[in-house]
């Protein structure tokens, strides 16, 4: 039995036909044969002009800190891709308690949900007008924040927010490229974030692509930054109850309690996520190791977008780590919410990341002002 693999020409044709179902969607929207709703209250939209991972769930937890800070009762409303049932509505987080898991809920919901306690309520639900009117009724939601809203149209919006990522740029259509819909769409957008700048030599090209196609547009680049190293059981034990550890601390803790100070006495690390864009979390530990020089990033493993992590996929990773003589396992936020029943008897670290806006001070005055 033979296998041939398909070239990614031949499915251009095919790019040309889902981009003019996309262009009359969006003409029907347009145009207002299909209805666009109003929420009751402010409503920003985070979203990708792409699939795949852009880094967009830490810039929506960025968002909804910041209108936290200025008093909002933020509502994060989200599909929750991959979990269970995908036509439920799931209330995520009250903003006071995480109250679903990552198989009811969906991985990234509960990733931000455990990232706003106390800052946002968490609502997965497909028809986010439905969910809107009920969360606005049961928590007086004075902000709704739409996760991946930017083809949402059937939602209308006071702010348009596109995450562009800087190593991928504007490719092709599906599904011989990434595109969801034409570049020339983010003239809809009224903020372009490049994520991810830190990643590539120079942005100027995209930039310049970028304002080519949305003029109007505010753009700012981001890099990816990170924020805490948690040993995954304290980053499942109750916030509250978390140790208060600086970033050189959880470095140190990574490294090994006792361990000797010494560039020559290295710690192998085995790096494992399943991401939409696994490539680009590690390249930012690679970059981190390097300029360390206390960490070697023997092994990297990625495993399926939204996969859900059983024991097996535990014990095949931790049978390797030991022929390799790994001292630690490293892996993102949105993994660590389906890992919480499993078990490591190699200590495992959740690398938690944030946004770095280059102007920080004109994105929150965008955000405060939509």
């Amino acid at each position: 039995m033979s296998v041939t693999l398909i070239p990614v020409k031949p499915l251009a044709p095919f790019g040309n036909v889902y981009s003019r179902i996309m262009d009359l969607r969006n003409a029907l929207y347009d145009r207002g044969i299909f209805k666009s709703y109003s929420l009751g209250v402010r409503t920003i939209s985070i979203g990708n002009l792409t699939t795949g991972g852009t880094g967009k769930t830490p810039l929506v937890a960025l968002v909804a800190q910041i209108l936290a800070k200025k008093g909002e009762k933020v509502c994060v409303l989200t599909r929750g891709y991959g979990r269970a049932n995908s036509k439920g509505r799931v209330l995520v987080s009250d903003g006071e308690r995480v109250l679903a898991d990552a198989a009811t809920g969906g991985d990234e919901p509960v990733e931000l949900a455990e990232k706003l306690l106390g800052k946002a309520v968490v609502v997965a639900d497909v028809d986010r007008v439905g969910a809107a009117k009920w969360a606005k009724e049961k928590f007086e939601v004075t902000m709704f924040l739409l996760d991946d809203g930017f083809q949402h149209r059937r939602v209308r919006r006071d702010l348009d927010i596109v995450c562009v990522d800087a190593t991928q740029g504007l490719n092709g259509m599906l599904p011989a490229g990434r595109l969801r819909e034409r570049a020339e769409n983010l003239q809809r957008a009224d903020v372009v974030v490049i994520t991810r700048a830190d990643l590539v030599e120079s942005i100027e090209h995209l930039r310049s692509q970028i304002s080519n196609y949305a003029p109007s547009a505010s753009v700012f680049s981001a890099e990816n930054a990170i924020s805490n190293i948690t040993p995954l059981e304290e980053y499942h034990s109750k916030s509250d109850t978390k140790p208060n550890r600086d970033l050189d601390q959880a470095w140190a803790k990574l490294r090994g309690e006792g361990q000797p100070d010494d560039p020559d006495n290295e710690r192998r690390v085995l790096a494992f996520c399943a991401l939409g864009n696994p490539e680009n979390f590690f390249l930012l530990l690679v970059g981190k190791f390097d300029e360390m020089e206390e960490f070697d990033l023997s092994v990297v493993k990625a495993f399926p977008d939204h996969h859900s992590y059983n024991q097996h996929d535990i014990d095949d990773l931790q049978k390797q780590a030991r022929e390799l003589r790994i001292d630690a396992f490293v892996t993102t936020a949105k993994d660590a919410v389906k890992l919480r029943d499993l078990k490591f008897e190699i200590p495992c670290y959740v690398v938690e990341i944030v946004p770095r806006i280059d102007d920080e001070a004109g994105f929150h005055e965008i955000i405060i002002s939509s």
